[in-house]
């Protein structure tokens, strides 16, 4: 088992190499590596999702084949379920991630897609994604920025150089000339040495961007409470989301980490799934108030009764626990890179 979930976690973060199986029957012998989806044909496939759309996701097979599937309101997405005593979970579309391994039921729309009825995953399987996305998606974002810097960077170098070589010929035609046009190119260089020197203060700030991109800082956070059994949001709650989303909007480059708690009332399953909803319907208020863009929010996690911040022996402590934890994260590479950021884009 423990070789299985190892085995998981590598293919999750090499989402476009995950090796899953299509039918036979939606293979195209004439197209490699492309499913031939006939209209109504009922299918049933596993793969894992390479990317993710607001109405449409893309899996990859063991066969190397991308199928499009289409998401609509019907759509239900449920855990694949070991015990079969057990209800299985319904999940949220915001579930769907990628490195998720899925199965997906549905019909052929005649275009080479398959229109989803049914999405399956197991719960283990969406922690190990879980895990990937919160990680892989930030520093991806920002080792993009951090790329687009360095090019600037060395387009200037270049310019400079070309400049260093034009006020050089023009020094040595000038040394035989009046002692005015050799003081001239003096300065010339000096601007062009002291040009270069301010290039390598840019590139040094750069690099130590990237190198710390990946560590975040903690810019601010808030946590709100919930009543026993609850998922509504207090008026309370609301004031408090209203204030940290406003100073989440002054930063840069933020994302938000949301996790929801229960205190431990009730049974575990049940403070699970409490405190899965609590964080989702924090997250449903930064979005539909606030305008809060998703790829902002780092997938939500609810850890049940786990990790009490007071004693669930009494009941204070108890309403202390029933709660959902927002943090307002900043990468370090924006944070202690945005003086030598803004000097680069000055000059």
């Amino acid at each position: 088992m423990k070789g299985k979930t190892i085995l998981w976690v590598m293919m999750a973060a090499l989402a476009w190499a995950m090796p899953l199986a299509l039918p036979s029957q939606a293979q195209d012998p004439g197209m490699p590596g492309q499913p031939r989806v006939a209209a109504g044909q009922e299918l049933k496939i596993e793969g894992v999702i390479v990317k993710r759309d607001a109405d449409a996701l893309t899996l990859r097979t063991d066969r190397d084949q991308e199928v499009l599937v289409t998401l609509t309101d019907l759509t239900e997405v449920k855990e694949k379920k070991a015990n079969p005593f057990r209800r299985a979970n319904v999940y949220g579309m915001t579930q769907l991630m990628r490195g998720l391994l899925v199965e997906v039921e549905g019909r052929g729309d005649g275009e080479g897609r398959i229109v989803a009825r049914k999405i399956r995953f197991t719960q283990d399987e969406l922690e190990v994604a879980q895990v990937v996305e919160s990680r892989v998606t930030p520093v991806e974002n920002q080792l993009k920025d951090a790329n687009t810097r360095l090019a600037e960077n060395e387009e200037n170098a270049r310019h400079m150089s070309g400049q260093v070589a034009e006020l050089n010929t023009v020094s040595n035609e000038a040394r035989s000339g009046a002692k005015a046009a050799q003081q001239s190119a003096d300065e010339a260089l000096e601007g062009v040495r002291q040009a270069n020197t301010r290039i390598a203060s840019n590139q040094a700030a750069v690099n130590s961007r990237i190198t710390a991109i990946d560590e975040y800082e903690v810019m601010g956070n808030t946590v709100v409470y919930f009543k026993a059994g609850s998922t509504v949001l207090t008026p309370e709650a609301q004031e408090a989301l209203d204030r940290f989303t406003g100073e989440a909007k002054n930063e840069k480059g933020y994302m938000i980490e949301i996790t929801g708690f229960a205190s431990s009332d009730g049974s575990d399953a049940r403070n699970l799934e409490l405190s899965r909803k609590r964080a989702d319907k924090v997250i449903q208020y930064l979005v539909m108030k606030h305008q809060v863009p998703l790829r902002r929010i780092i997938t939500p996690f609810g850890y049940g009764e786990a990790l009490p911040v007071a004693d669930n022996g009494t009941r204070p402590g108890r309403a202390q626990n029933r709660r959902v934890e927002a943090k307002l994260l900043v990468s370090k590479g924006l944070v202690e890179g945005g003086k030598a950021v803004s000097d680069i884009q000055e000059r």
